[in-house]
């Protein structure tokens, strides 16, 4: 096993299994994931011996920086991160008045296919380890010399599709031993992979859920969303209203506004009746073009207008202000640009 993606109580099993002494287990968490360090020779406080047997049997993950752009339009910086195996992978970050916030990818391509985002564009190619999408926050966290105080696992793939990792993920950047992000700063954004988000719930992490929504119906979903074909609408939001119940948590329910296909006045009032009444929030984002994307977004007075339909009914709503057009911020957009270049 990847030992940077071992949690506390994983490492403590493993120390013990080299006759160790149980304490050794939080010393390389610390040092792997507070100071940071990417060599075993520089855990000083460990026996020679021990460093070096770490040497011989494991490596810490490499992830490095490949690019990194900055928007000359507001605080948003997109990088493209290097893996092993030549996997490039993205993640965004964002400055606001609260602090920073960073979006991470989950897997290296996605499986997912919807219309109107370029992450899949290349197809799947593998599931990221839980220190993968760590050092993703690591590295940035080191490259603007600041804290970054909020997570959204909305970059590139399906979060959900690479639940162990996520979770072990989750576990570990919120520990006290770690960068002590707290769950309530952490989004789990899902296209809605229903059973998974029941399993979800039941571990109680305490995390926000966003549910990749994007339409009022089962026809629309259909026409842009392919899990459509396999969750109905109903059963995906009886479980997002089961994760609400169990966490105390508001669903943030996701929706790109593309035009002619989910704009329309008829929709709104269609959404706003199925999430009146329910522990929601709906975030209207204008669908990002470019990049192969043959959508448009709507003019935003219709924005505007699709936003008073649904706040009229009683559903709270925001319209997210648009970063980073001018360094391809949207998910998978860069990093396609980059590869064919």
């Amino acid at each position: 096993m990847d030992i940077s993606s071992m949690t506390l109580e994983e490492l403590e099993q493993f120390v013990l299994s080299k006759n160790e002494k149980k304490f050794r287990a939080k010393q390389i968490f610390e040092w792997i994931h507070n100071k940071r360090v990417r060599k075993f020779s520089e855990m000083t406080n460990l026996t020679r011996d021990f460093r070096e047997l770490l040497a011989q049997e494991h490596n810490i993950e490499a992830v490095e920086i490949e690019k990194k752009y900055e928007s000359s339009l507001n605080d948003v910086c997109k990088y493209l991160l290097r893996m092993s195996k030549d996997t490039i992978i993205e993640s965004v970050l964002m400055k606001y008045s609260f602090g920073y916030s960073i979006c991470v990818s989950s897997q290296a391509g996605c499986a997912m296919g919807c219309a109107f985002c370029v992450s899949g564009e290349d197809g799947f190619f593998r599931n990221l380890s839980a220190y993968e999408i760590l050092a993703q926050v690591y590295r940035i966290q080191d490259d603007i010399g600041e804290r970054i105080s909020n997570i959204v696992i909305m970059g590139s793939g399906e979060p959900l599709h690479n639940f162990d990792n996520v979770v072990k993920f989750i576990e570990i950047v919120s520990s006290k031993q770690g960068i002590n992000i707290g769950k309530r700063h952490i989004t789990l954004s899902t296209c809605g992979i229903v059973s998974e988000i029941y399993k979800l719930a039941e571990l109680r992490l305490g995390i926000n859920l966003a549910l990749s929504l994007h339409a009022p119906n089962d026809d629309v979903r259909r026409q842009i969303m392919p899990v459509a074909k396999t969750y109905n609408m109903a059963e995906t939001l009886e479980s997002c209203d089961y994760y609400a119940k169990t966490s105390g948590r508001r669903i943030t329910y996701e929706y790109a506004l593309v035009k002619g296909v989910n704009d329309s006045m008829e929709c709104a009032r269609e959404l706003g009746s199925r999430l009146k009444g329910r522990l929601a929030h709906v975030n209207l984002i204008p669908v990002n073009t470019g990049s192969g994307i043959n959508f448009e977004s709507p003019e935003r007075k219709s924005i505007q207008a699709f936003y008073d339909v649904l706040t009229n009914l009683g559903v709270s709503a925001s319209i997210r202000r648009e970063l980073g057009s001018d360094i391809a911020a949207a998910c998978g957009q860069l990093k396609s640009e980059y590869t064919k270049q």
